[in-house]
């Protein structure tokens, strides 16, 4: 627990609470200091080196006022994760936070926060439950399915000179326009579009169907309401397009010599056991996540847990921002994503309802199996735990074990793996049925889609790289229990600082 903040929590209508925080006045002293430090880097006061101006100083002459304005601003993420963590609450959607009035010397830090908060279950039936659980099977379709990707990947295109067809590539140069007049982003040269990819806006690559190189063409399109770029949002346009080449995709031949190409093998044979064996793998684990998280929804459905719309919407937000995070990181920004989807937030996370849902409700049943029981992760739960980050970290894991407890974060770890644990204690109580054999039970709609991990990120701060792993090095569990975000600057604090 931090020593730094304290909280009092009271319930509040629709499963949200209010958290009242104090902050102790050790710690706003301390970060008072920091912030008068960082100010004086910035100082050039006669008689002080550059950077070298003491926090008395910076403070007589900004103001106890601005520069405690400052280290609240600075400080607010951390105080805000520390009083969750303390206050024990699951946070759903983003908070409201108010300040009090900036305190006097030796004073408190006093703030509240208002958020939605994971919903209670009341469990049903929950031991022994049956759940049908289907068994691998050997595909020989799926094997071929394989054989077909590489082969799409090594295939290579050759320009022809005919008209192009469905499936056929063109090169192609094009310019846009609204009412006559070239639109940003509208212009592109020497692109190469396969027709009937989808890849642009309905009835672009139709038009093109039937062209040589070298014929000039006039494409007629309407953009689609919900496109991404508000200023071409159910636009009409058109498409002065020059094609220069039409290409033809030509796949290898299936044989041994296609094996070496692809991945190695000799034979073509020896190519197919391959395949086969990594798609048993993968099924027998898809299998293993399906049923886990069926054996979860089959527990949901027998449980009754109220969901109000609002923390429905707020978890459904935070869906959409996991995906555009991801995303983000493999190289594709928010912005591309959107107009490639031709959706707003807004309308994405309407769309993610459904899910959002569901993922509460799978959170509320796995918190109320951890109380009812009594299951938590032991100290030797956490330092198994550990072992892959502190192999990749070069460190020990008595030391990220030390560092998550001096920081506050080890009960949050301990949260996350205790939940973990009651998943697979679930899943070990549960009796697999053959699909057919169970009597038919209404499922919940929205089992369509496990969320990813059992839990975010846990050890920040001092151990920044001891992350959530024991999420990493199992099956995921169908739950999602988002760590407590850092708020932008939405708090409501004091004016009491000087223009900047």
């Amino acid at each position: 627990m931090s020593a730094t903040v304290s909280t009092t929590v009271t319930e509040l209508p629709e499963s949200r609470v209010r958290v009242e925080a104090e902050v102790a006045p050790a710690e706003v002293e301390r970060r008072l200091q920091e912030a008068a430090r960082k100010l004086g880097g910035t100082l050039r006061i006669p008689g002080f080196r550059k950077g070298k101006v003491p926090p008395p100083v910076v403070i007589r002459r900004l103001g106890r006022e601005y520069v405690l304005d400052e280290a609240m601003r600075e400080s607010l993420g951390a105080w805000y994760v520390d009083a969750v963590d303390v206050a024990g609450i699951a946070p759903v959607g983003e908070p409201d936070i108010n300040f009090g009035e900036l305190p006097a010397l030796g004073a408190p830090v006093t703030f509240t926060i208002e958020i939605g908060v994971r919903p209670e279950a009341k469990l049903g039936t929950y031991k022994g439950i049956e759940v049908e659980r289907r068994q691998p099977v050997a595909d020989e379709a799926a094997i071929d399915a394989e054989i077909e990707r590489m082969r799409d990947r090594l295939a290579t295109l050759e320009t022809v000179e005919r008209a192009a067809d469905l499936g056929d590539h063109v090169v192609m140069d094009y310019i846009g326009k609204l009412d006559g007049v070239p639109f940003d982003g509208g212009e592109g040269r020497d692109q190469l579009l396969e027709l009937g990819s989808g890849r642009l806006i309905p009835g672009f690559e139709e038009q093109l169907i039937g062209a040589s190189a070298g014929d000039e063409r006039l494409v007629e399109v309407t953009f689609p309401e919900e496109y991404g770029a508000e200023q071409l949002s159910g636009q009409p346009a058109t498409f002065e397009v020059t094609v220069s080449e039409v290409k033809v995709k030509k796949l290898p031949e299936v044989d041994d010599e296609f094996a070496s190409d692809a991945a190695g093998f000799d034979t073509l044979a020896e190519l197919r056991e391959d395949i086969a064996k990594r798609s048993e793998e993968q099924e027998a684990q898809n299998i293993e996540h399906e049923y886990e998280r069926d054996v979860l929804d089959a527990v949901v459905a027998a449980s009754t847990i109220e969901v109000p719309h609002q923390l429905i919407h707020a978890r459904a937000h935070e869906l959409v921002e996991d995906t555009i995070r991801n995303l983000t990181r493999q190289g594709i920004s928010k912005e591309m994503y959107l107009q490639i989807s031709g959706k707003d937030e807004e309308q994405m996370a309407h769309e993610a309802e459904e899910e959002a849902a569901q993922t509460l409700r799978r959170e509320a049943v796995i918190a109320a199996v951890v109380t009812a029981e009594k299951i938590e992760a032991s100290d030797e739960d956490i330092l198994e735990a550990l072992e892959p980050t502190a192999e990749r970290g070069k460190t020990t894991t008595q030391k990220l074990f030390d560092e998550l407890s001096k920081s506050g974060r080890l009960n949050r770890l301990r949260a996350d793996l205790s939940e973990r644990q009651a998943v697979e204690w679930l899943v070990e109580q549960a009796k697999p049925v053959a699909p057919g054999k169970k009597p038919a039970a209404k499922k919940p709609a929205a089992a369509k889609k496990a969320a990813a991990g059992s839990a975010e990120k846990s050890a920040t701060g001092s151990a920044d790289a001891a992350e959530k792993p024991a999420a990493a090095e199992k099956p995921a569990a169908a739950a999602k229990k988002p760590a407590a975000k850092k708020p932008a600057a939405a708090a409501k604090k004091p004016a009491a600082k000087p223009a900047e």
